[in-house]
């Protein structure tokens, strides 16, 4: 038997990928020299970059089929796009790619515009079909706690996102979902 993971993990931007406002720190345009992994620049020379665990956190998630969504309550959805959009991740170890990915290629959703995260939920809720107890959302900010009351698990990453703190998340959805799912293997083995 293997745990089981959340159908939809959501991650926010702004101090839980990188660490800055994006509507406030960053002055467009955005730059990557070449084919630089995890470093942009904005017009001031401001660096952007992923906290050290998130591309391995983002690879875990695309291998376990696990949708991945971006919610940011930002007054700038278009700059936070864009620098989603020209972030490069190594690619992973196991991978018969070898080129590096955009790091906007990692996301199934885009909840990216100011308001309330409630409402950033209740559209996940209606593109993907999910129940709110299949969600499990990481957030710099206690506020946004408030989606719990949907139903969503709500992990918070007062430091940003790291490996720490996402399997803490793990292990708070798990524990109000205790269910397990067994894998292909062991169920064959089971009707046999």
């Amino acid at each position: 038997m293997t745990s089981r993971l959340p159908k939809l993990v959501a991650l926010d931007l702004d101090y839980t990928l990188w660490d800055l406002w994006i509507d406030t720190h960053v002055t467009p345009p955005l730059h990557r020299e070449g084919n630089t992994l995890n470093s942009i620049r904005d017009r001031h020379n401001t660096e952007i970059a992923l906290y050290r665990d998130i591309p391995e956190i983002l690879h875990r998630l695309r291998a376990s089929g696990v949708i991945i969504a971006a919610c940011s309550r930002t007054a700038a959805p278009r700059l936070a796009r864009n620098a989603l959009d020209l972030l490069l991740i190594h690619p992973n170890a196991g991978e018969k790619d070898t080129y590096p990915k955009r790091a906007i290629e990692f996301f199934d959703q885009l909840e990216i515009y100011p308001g309330s995260k409630i409402a950033h939920f209740k559209a996940l809720h209606k593109k993907t079909g999910l129940p709110f107890t299949e969600m499990l959302f990481f957030d710099d900010e206690h506020r946004n706690k408030e989606v719990e009351s949907l139903g969503v698990t709500f992990c918070l990453a007062p430091d940003g996102l790291d490996d720490r703190t996402f399997e803490r998340g793990l292990h708070e959805w798990r524990k109000r979902h205790p269910h397990e799912v067994v894998d292909d293997a062991s169920a064959s083995a089971q009707t046999s």
